[in-house]
């Protein structure tokens, strides 16, 4: 199960990195950026003149002071100011658009490239589907906080000024007090529920996230529920991760309408005076049927901005929330990290070579123990032990999935922890027992060991590995999709495609990880030949399970405990009368006990 990511309350230095995360983009689209602003200034300035304009109709409609021609120049500019404030609200928008935009690819292809370039151990303890929605809710909450900071927060603050000293200007001081006042207690009321409706957002996205590994967790093993009937099981476990966002999402809706109701009650008390005040005003004639109208219609406009006030700060505490758990992942350390200024490897002969390894996954349980062998190129070695004896391992130590804990891996001399990864991982090519195929086409999963390759490439590598013609028959030919993890097709014709992969790669050094041991006999012999065609002429290493399958390397090695226990040639190895020939004895029966079962079957 994936370990939970520890709660963490939002602090300012999460909103530092959020807005350091966004200042590239913003600073690329500068003018984009002005332009957005200006057009919100001038919304602004607009809508703060419609009350203004509408004062003057008012009270230029007055029976003693009516005049034709200004009534109609007043209504002409208010009908120019409302379109202008929605028309430059709307270029706001569209300018912005592309920044936002480009602040979501950037955040999402920065933490997607991040990801890769962790170590196998921290994708071993995580569950994709968790670590896919993670990125999903911080890259909407990058665009949330762009969107409401800029477009909320500013004209906010903007219009709550402009109306404040328009209060003072035009009427006494107690009009601008208690427009002030009631802004501060909307706004502490907003910030004291919100930081506690946090804990409840954070509370949902964990459990959402839970469940969502789990759906993906499940699907993805969707033959393995079948095998053993656990659709119900898996459904209940599901539905345990459902309960639990259930119950945070009422919490949330509750205190959300707490919230709302809150607000409400603020708004309505400092609206409600202030009318009063007005009417008083007008009542006693220091104020005219305009200025009535103007602080009404000022009012109702603030109300609006101060409501999504409160909708702008709950969605910029959510969007944090969301990009804590982004930002996490960022700042994850990789375990394995090329040094600076590190070379790229230069491949000559090849020769692999590992001299007095060590290595544990955990400090208290060593894995290898002083192993020493050397792979001349060209040359096959065999590993082949029992189960858990570290032949595995051997594979992910060469291509420096892992850092030994001792002692050194060499290719031609040099040592992989001095080279660069990327070249490291270019010259050798794999064919893993269970080949995993990503769910497109059978071209793309070939072309997948060298994109930049030709079509007639591609064909050429299928050709090598003796499954052109089976593509061929296809009704789709290489555009047929193998889907979720190649399940359409066969093993042998996964194992193929997985070779055509590594042909076409063609790396100096080749490893098959009991790339047949999972395939019948005659299908295991008609791959091994094709495998043993591959490995002409290449250093390669094969871990493997069936004997049978590597009587013909150059050198054997025997593993037992993380130890090399014997090494020689396949009949040296048989006259030593020890862990490979008691081995090769039992698989010799094994395979006559299944023979004598096929025929009585």
């Amino acid at each position: 199960m994936t370990p939970p990511l520890p709660a963490t309350n939002e602090s300012p230095r999460s909103a530092r990195d959020a807005f350091r995360q966004l200042l590239p983009t913003l600073w690329q689209f500068r003018w984009r950026v002005g332009l957005s602003l200006a057009c919100l200034v001038i919304a602004k300035l607009a809508n703060i003149g419609v009350p203004l304009l509408l004062r003057n109709i008012i009270d230029a409609l007055d029976s003693k002071t009516a005049l034709i021609a200004v009534p109609g120049l007043l209504l002409a500019g208010y009908g120019v100011l409302r379109l202008s404030s929605v028309m430059f609200g709307q270029l706001r928008d569209i300018f912005f658009e592309r920044v936002s935009q480009r602040a979501m690819r950037s955040a999402g292809i920065s933490t997607f490239r991040h990801l890769h370039g962790l170590s196998l151990r921290f994708h071993l303890q995580r569950h994709t589907g968790g670590v896919s929605r993670d990125i999903e809710r911080g890259t909407r909450g990058i665009y949330n906080i762009l969107g409401y900071a800029i477009f909320n927060i500013i004209p906010t603050l903007l219009e709550i000024t402009l109306v404040t000293i328009l209060l003072l200007r035009q009427f006494d001081w107690r009009f601008a007090t208690i427009t002030l006042a009631t802004m501060v207690v909307y706004i502490a009321f907003t910030v004291i529920i919100t930081n506690w409706r946090t804990r409840i957002v954070r509370q949902m996205n964990e459990t959402d996230a839970a469940a969502n590994a789990r759906a993906i967790d499940s699907l993805l093993n969707y033959e393995t529920v079948k095998y053993f009937g656990n659709e119900e099981f898996e459904a209940q476990r599901y539905d345990a991760n459902l309960r639990r966002y259930e119950d945070a999402s009422v919490q949330s809706e509750s205190s959300l309408g707490l919230l709302n109701g809150a607000q409400s009650l603020v708004i309505a008390g400092g609206l409600t005076v202030l009318m009063w005040m007005a009417a008083q005003g007008v009542v006693g004639g220091k104020l005219s049927l305009g200025d009535l109208v103007m602080v009404n219609t000022l009012l109702l406009q603030l109300s609006i901005p101060l409501n999504f006030l409160g909708v702008t700060y709950r969605q910029i505490k959510s969007g944090l929330v969301d990009m804590e758990r982004m930002f996490r992942l960022l700042n994850e350390q990789s375990e394995i990290a090329d040094k600076p200024g590190a070379p790229d490897l230069a491949t000559r002969g090849a020769e692999v070579r590992f001299e007095a390894v060590q290595f544990s996954y955990e400090a208290e349980r060593t894995i290898l123990h002083h192993v020493d062998f050397t792979i001349a190129p060209g040359q096959t070695v065999a590993v082949v032990g029992t189960t858990g004896a570290g032949k595995s391992t051997l594979a992910r130590l060469l291509f420096r999935f892992y850092d030994v804990s001792g002692g050194r891996i060499l290719i031609d001399g040099q040592d992989i922890r001095e080279v660069t990864q990327q070249s490291l991982r270019r010259a050798i090519g794999i064919v893993p027992q269970d080949t995993v195929l990503f769910n497109d086409s059978i071209y793309y999963n070939i072309a997948y060991g060298r994109p930049d390759a030709t079509r007639e490439e591609v064909h050429a590598a299928a050709r090598a590995a003796h499954i052109h013609d089976f593509i061929l028959s296809l009704p789709e030919g290489y555009e047929s999709t193998v889907g979720e993890r190649g399940l359409k097709l066969s093993g042998g014709e996964k194992q193929r495609v997985a070779i055509a992969r590594t042909v076409l790669k063609n790396p100096a050094i080749l490893i098959f990880d009991e790339a047949t041991s999972a395939l019948d006999t005659r299908t295991e012999k008609i791959i091994q030949a094709e495998l043993a065609e591959v490995a002409r002429e290449r250093t390669t290493l094969i871990i493997a399970h069936r004997l049978s399958t590597i009587v013909d390397a150059d050198q054997i090695l025997v593993m037992e405990h993380g130890r090399i226990v014997e090494r020689g040639h396949h009949r040296d190895l048989l006259a030593q009368s020890g862990v490979y020939a008691a081995l090769w004895k039992m698989q010799q029966t094994e395979k006559k006990t299944e023979a004598l079962y096929d025929v009585s079957v």
